[in-house]
């Protein structure tokens, strides 16, 4: 995705990359400072769409204006027109609107069908059959969007929450993540033989750590096509559900240990919303464990995207005659990407220490917020830019899909293996016996029913979505919990 500032202007201001820094850096300061105490957001419903929309509409309607406002002044800055941003973004964010009511309905909830996958639909339904109006184009920023949302992200990437989440979680995530991340990568290239570099690393890296959320920002950090962004997000959320669904099924039948199902669970379905779900089953200590996992997992995001751009400007990019010096690495690196680390650190480091851990949860509850609103706005945007018959181009004779199942059964059967060796008691203590839910009988429908008894959402992609998602964490070293927002 490149990012291709104004020649001749200051590129801290006319630079997307730099704009994502600033107008992330704007909202975690407006949170922060309690400048911003509440996220306007699409309600719940079950029977009538207009459920989702009681006593919010006002406050949509103040989102929608503020981010056109903010995103019209970057746009402006960057050299384009933002009176005609700011015309076509109101639509856009109505299209957004549309996405997460869709995701909002009970049953699609309780499926796993999250905004991300409406967003898209939505988009390339209206490019590919109607088209995508010319006054509409001025609005589709989906790389500042998405550039935004991922500095957004980086906060939630919390150092100190990684040290609480213990060996056996942090053995699963991070020996099996990047040995699927290389073996995919030379699999696609080396014997699938894929052209593109880009979708390639992006299949892998939605396939080994978190699904959208990793395949969004190695996107980005690789300048993939908003093509294969697309195709490799599509793959990434019907395998979700599917695998929602069926690893509780297959775990109760086979008799596996629900320690290792958890865990194993955890470490190969990409969503966290149907990690905690599918882990549900399998009893109350099985979801706590699937979804630590899956946690840790959700941490090495900013790691990947990071290492990614550097091997992208160093060895993708570079040619055969001449390697980039460290001040062109420097020139040609993402700069979101240190945003985004810059994020982590400050939220690790600095605000977590002087705010509290309670406040700081606070403050992620309403970024996390925002960054799924500019996600939708990306989704939406990369799918009213796409084409299906480009895409097809992109499935030539399957290979993608190919590399996907390939390195998704290679992920599986490899996390498998770690999670008996780091839950079963091979190499670490053993975390404590589960016992399955007797309530739920071993078949396909016992998820999503589940969910739609509980209330449960399946649809959050990052851990700080999950509703009460410190309530995972395990106790501070001290043995005590900090307070969290219902205390």
């Amino acid at each position: 995705m490149p990012d291709a500032p104004t020649p001749a202007r200051n590129p801290l201001v006319a630079s997307e990359d730099w704009w994502a820094v600033w107008l992330a850096g704007l909202v975690m300061a407006g949170v922060v400072a309690g400048a911003i105490g509440a996220v306007p957001g699409v309600g719940r419903w079950a029977a009538l769409p207009t459920e989702a929309f009681a006593g919010r509409a006002a406050g949509l309607a103040a989102l929608g204006i503020v981010m056109a406002a903010l995103s019209a002044l970057a746009v402006r800055f960057m050299g384009h027109s933002a009176r005609r941003h700011a015309v076509a973004f109101a639509p856009l964010f109505l299209l957004a609107v549309g996405a997460y009511t869709l995701a909002n309905q009970a049953g699609v909830r309780a499926a796993g069908f999250g905004y991300a996958f409406w967003a898209l639909i939505i988009g390339l339904i209206i490019a590919n059959t109607r088209g995508t109006p010319d006054w509409l184009r001025p609005a589709l920023r989906s790389e500042l969007y998405i550039k935004t949302g991922l500095v957004l992200l980086g906060a939630e990437v919390l150092f100190g929450n990684i040290l609480r989440l213990g060996g056996p979680g942090l053995f699963v995530a991070w020996l099996v993540t990047p040995v699927v991340i290389v073996f995919m990568y030379q699999f696609g290239i080396r014997f699938l033989q894929i052209g593109s570099r880009s979708l390639v690393i992006v299949i892998a890296a939605a396939t080994s750590v978190c699904g959208v959320s990793a395949a969004i920002a190695v996107a980005a950090a690789a300048r993939a096509r908003k093509q294969e962004l697309t195709l490799a997000v599509g793959m990434s959320l019907i395998f979700t559900v599917a695998m929602m669904i069926l690893m509780p099924l297959g775990i109760r039948w086979s008799g596996m240990d629900p320690v290792v199902g958890a865990a194993w669970i955890g470490g190969t379905v990409d969503a966290t919303g149907a990690v905690v779900a599918a882990g549900a089953i399998l009893g109350e200590q099985a979801e706590q464990i699937a979804a630590v996992v899956k946690m840790i997992q959700n941490t090495l995001i900013g790691l990947v995207a990071f290492l990614v751009a550097v091997f992208w400007v160093t060895r993708v990019e570079a040619t055969d005659e001449r390697k980039p010096e460290a001040m062109e690495i420097w020139h040609r690196l993402p700069k979101f990407i240190i945003g985004f680390v810059g994020a982590s650190l400050l939220f690790s480091f600095v605000l977590t220490p002087t705010l509290g851990e309670t406040r700081v949860a606070e403050t992620l509850d309403l970024t996390s917020d925002v960054r799924g609103w500019l996600f939708c706005l990306a989704f939406v945007s990369i799918g009213l830019e796409s084409s299906l018959r480009d895409l097809a181009r992109h499935t030539s004779g399957g290979r993608p899909i190919q590399l996907y199942v390939t390195g998704q059964a290679f992920n599986v059967v490899l996390t498998l293996a770690a999670a008996w060796l780091a839950f079963g008691g091979i190499l670490f203590e053993r975390v404590g016996d589960v016992e399955t839910n007797a309530r739920n009988e071993a078949r396909p429908a016992a998820v999503i029913e589940r969910n739609l008894a509980t209330g449960r959402d399946a649809t959050p992609l990052f851990y700080t979505e999950v509703e009460g998602w410190r309530d995972y964490l395990p106790a501070t070293p001290e043995g005590t919990r900090a307070a969290t927002p219902s205390d």
